[in-house]
């Protein structure tokens, strides 16, 4: 269960990421200036487990990595939107960052609700509400993705079986 952090539509990679931080070679610096384009101190806002949910087209503009890895990183469970830019919801899927689509609960959650997710039910629940949305669970494959961390870590784990 985490705290909801709002976003609009057509939040771009450069708003989530922008470049000048591209350099940074860490996580850990990445997750410092996670949405830093929209609002500079919103890494200090997040807490583990937190939730992001946005409108149509989010992670649209460039196909940098470093966005997604810097929300992951900065300890957001998952992000919820109407919609994602094709690349970026690739790339989330890449690195383990859970990206769910739910039109219906991104226009009706609010900044600040609390929501818990259950992957193998395909349930977003609104605990602050008590309204629970339904998405389209993933298929097994991209899950093992999710689970082990992102596909590099999927692999590692495979090649050591």
């Amino acid at each position: 269960m985490g705290n909801v952090h709002l976003f609009g539509d057509n939040i771009d990679t450069d708003l989530i990421m922008p470049g000048q931080f591209l350099s940074l070679s860490s996580e850990k610096e990445l997750a410092g200036y996670c949405m830093y384009g929209l609002d500079p101190g919103f890494s200090s806002k997040v807490a583990e487990g937190d939730v992001i949910v946005a409108g149509h087209n989010f992670g649209c503009g460039s196909s940098r990595e470093h966005a997604p890895i810097s929300i992951r990183a900065l300890g957001i469970r998952c992000v919820i939107a109407k919609s994602f830019a094709r690349i970026f919801y690739r790339n989330a899927i890449n690195i383990g960052l859970i990206v769910l689509i739910s039109e219906e609960a991104a226009e009706d959650i609010s900044s600040d609700d609390e929501v818990s997710v259950s992957m193998a039910e395909g349930v977003i629940k609104n605990e602050t509400s008590g309204k629970v949305y339904t998405f389209s669970p993933f298929p097994d494959e991209i899950m093992d993705i999710i689970s082990a961390g992102g596909v590099i870590n999927k692999i590692r784990a495979e090649r050591q079986r």
